[in-house]
């Protein structure tokens, strides 16, 4: 009888001690990512670049005329900056500016934001015939270039005799191409069509289920695409130069177009204007930039 010897199994071989400095694709995936020393730098740079302008104008309504004509210019902020943004400030009315401009671009933002979620669920989410051609036509609107349509606008204005009052501002920018392709392409991701068919099957009506379903889906981009519109509407210039003027109800762009007028125009007057423009802006992003940024991150989370 003979005997066989087996050889023992090999241990097995121990796992490679991990690399300092490596992470693997899993870990990075789920973990969270820190920014390193280029990033800063990069970061920096580019609100270095974002913030040089208003900081130079802020300069530039702090000088006078001929310190702003010197070689090398100013760096650095003068004396009279609040004397010149008191006197821009009277003198263009700005006060009376604000008020219209935050009229115009409010009434504009809400009426976009509304009819721009409702046309946007229907071209995501109803069927209908003719659907896919109206799009194309919405967009191809968004090629015409604004400036072709002033002289037919001013004439039907000018015929309904609303020339230097708001409603001629107002109308002609309460719907936007732009905003029912931004509302089409956020539905078409962030709406399951399987909640739709769950509130049609409890009854809801068409109303009911945008009141309910779409509009609380839809919040974080009627938050962008409204601030969009209230900032394009504010900085707005040529339709409403053309039909207001600065002694009737003007904008805040209208008005300091009127600024520094004459032989020599004061140049740090018309920036302290600009900026006196710019600041509402500012304090707007200001106070709803957490949730327009959270819009937008949900927004390409769900996307």
């Amino acid at each position: 009888m003979t005997t066989t010897l087996t050889k023992p199994p090999a241990d097995p071989a121990p796992p490679p001690p991990p690399q300092r400095g490596r992470r693997s694709k899993a870990a990075r995936a789920g973990g969270q990512m820190h920014a390193g020393p280029l990033a800063y730098v990069i970061l920096a740079l580019f609100t270095f670049g974002s913030l040089a302008p208003l900081v130079w104008t802020a300069i530039a309504a702090s000088r006078d005329n001929q310190r702003l004509a010197q070689t090398p210019p100013p760096l650095w902020f003068g004396a009279n900056l609040f004397d010149k943004l008191e006197m821009a400030w009277t003198d263009a009315n700005l006060g009376e500016a604000f008020l219209n401009t935050t009229i115009v671009a409010g009434v504009s933002a809400v009426t976009i934001v509304f009819l721009s979620t409702i046309a946007g669920f229907a071209f995501a989410k109803l069927r209908f015939k003719g659907r896919n051609a109206l799009m194309l036509i919405v967009i191809g609107t968004m090629m015409v270039p604004p400036q072709l349509s002033i002289i037919p606008l001013y004439m039907m204005v000018a015929k309904l005799d609303w020339t230097d009052q708001l409603q001629a501002v107002i109308l002609p920018s309460l719907v936007s191409a732009f905003g029912v392709f931004f509302m089409r392409q956020y539905l078409l991701q962030a709406l399951p069509d399987e909640i739709i068919e769950a509130a049609r099957v409890d009854g809801a009506s068409s109303w009911r289920v945008v009141w309910h379903v779409v509009f609380p889906a839809a919040r974080p981009a009627m938050a962008v695409l409204g601030m969009l519109m209230f900032v394009q509407t504010w900085n707005d210039f040529l339709w409403p130069f053309l039909v207001l003027t600065q002694n009737g109800n003007p904008t805040v762009q209208v008005a300091v177009a009127g600024l520094g007028r004459g032989y020599t125009p004061d140049q740090s007057l018309i920036m302290a204007g600009a900026l006196l423009g710019t600041l509402p802006l500012l304090l707007v992003f200001a106070i709803f930039g957490k949730q327009i940024v959270g819009g937008i991150m949900q927004g390409a989370v769900k996307g």
